[in-house]
């Protein structure tokens, strides 16, 4: 019985050691890990536990993930859809698209003041990259959609036409009233009349967007079709990068909004003139040091060589050859004397004699590849 007792004293010792070892090393791994890996009995133990199992709320995920819509601002793009975006092209990489949207707003400012005979003001939002299929999903409907062909760039743009625009115009021109505000009849699809109206007008706004790039880079703007549904209007792949310019259009209290869309492969035909600081740019140009660098290659002056004739030897020969030895040529007083400077030929020539002075007299140049 003593034996018995003593050996499960033993081994109540060892389990009691075993627990101790175990929970100190569940300590030490809790501690490393903030409290994750183990639940401890202080206090601080249960809040860093607690802590870490807490559920992001809806407003830290939109975050995180970039689709945080209370700043309303393309360009400022956080989390993984800036990553993901990271491959847009900024506009901002192409500074003559600024000078030829502000030129457009200022043609589109008169044509559209003859089109409507009333007081209109065209004023630039912003131009933005966007990707293609994301802009026709942000598209508010109901709304027209113009497509249009760059016809020397051979590609499409896209012009969109609000609500707003569209009964605006149609109340301008039909004749209403001003200071009333257009009547709008959402709903319903729009009629023969106003799309024939607002064609009109796409066309007048696309012969002043080839004004506006005519000092760049002559362009026709030629429309192509009009669509209501965005799926009808692709010309492009969802993914592709493109610029958004928005375009503010205000008749007094009247109103809305044209945004004109030009996918990246319609501008790269002219995408090294879209990379200029200012109008007719040319880096490196200076007319003052080429018409000296001119002036002072004109006084230069040249060495010129007169090879009466020239005999191919074995080095053999060559290293036979003593004082008073003599080497025969094939040219006589008749033959041609070519004149070179620096090793190339430039002209050929009649040897002769002015006074004491040995002349030659130079019948033609030397053509390109005759000396090869």
């Amino acid at each position: 019985m003593t034996d018995t007792n003593a050996d499960d004293d033993i081994a109540a010792e060892w389990q009691k050691n075993l627990e101790a070892e175990k929970a100190a090393d569940d300590a030490a791994l809790a501690k490393q890990w903030g409290g994750a890996g183990a639940k401890g009995d202080s206090p601080g133990e249960e809040d860093s536990s607690a802590q870490s199992s807490r559920v992001l709320n809806q407003e830290e995920i939109d975050s995180l993930l970039g689709f945080d819509t209370g700043g309303g601002d393309d360009s400022e793009r956080s989390g993984i859809r800036a990553i993901v975006n990271s491959a847009l092209v900024s506009y901002e990489r192409l500074p003559m698209l600024e000078v030829v949207f502000d030129r457009l707003v200022r043609l589109m400012t008169t044509s559209l003041r003859n089109f409507t005979s009333d007081n209109v003001e065209v004023s630039l939002d912003n131009i933005t990259s966007i990707r293609f299929g994301d802009y026709l999903n942000s598209i508010p409907l109901p709304a027209i959609l113009g497509v249009f062909r760059a016809v020397e760039w051979d590609n499409y743009g896209l012009l969109t036409v609000d609500s707003s625009l569209i009964y605006s115009i149609v109340d301008v021109l039909l004749g209403g009233r001003r200071g009333t505000a257009a009547m709008r009849i959402e709903g319903r699809p729009y009629t023969t009349i106003e799309r024939t109206l607002v064609e009109t007008m796409i066309a007048v706004v696309l012969a002043d967007l080839g004004t506006a790039f005519e000092p760049l880079s002559p362009v026709r703007f030629n429309f192509d079709r009009l669509e209501t549904n965005p799926r009808f209007a692709t010309i492009a792949r969802p993914a592709n990068a493109a610029i958004l310019i928005r375009l503010r259009v205000d008749m007094e209290d009247r109103g809305g909004r044209v945004e004109l869309l030009l996918p990246y492969a319609t501008l790269e035909p002219v995408r090294e003139l879209l990379l200029q600081m200012f109008m007719g740019e040319k880096f490196g140009r200076d007319s003052i040091w080429e018409s000296h660098l001119a002036t002072e290659l004109w006084a230069t002056e040249v060495d010129l060589e007169a090879v009466l004739d020239e005999k191919v030897m074995l080095l053999g020969d060559v290293m036979k050859l003593e004082i008073g030895s003599t080497v025969m040529f094939n040219s006589t007083k008749d033959s041609d004397v070519e004149l070179r400077c620096g090793g190339v030929g430039l002209m050929t020539g009649n040897m002769g004699r002015i006074g004491n002075t040995v002349a030659i007299k130079i019948k033609d140049r030397v053509k390109k590849g005759d000396d090869e």
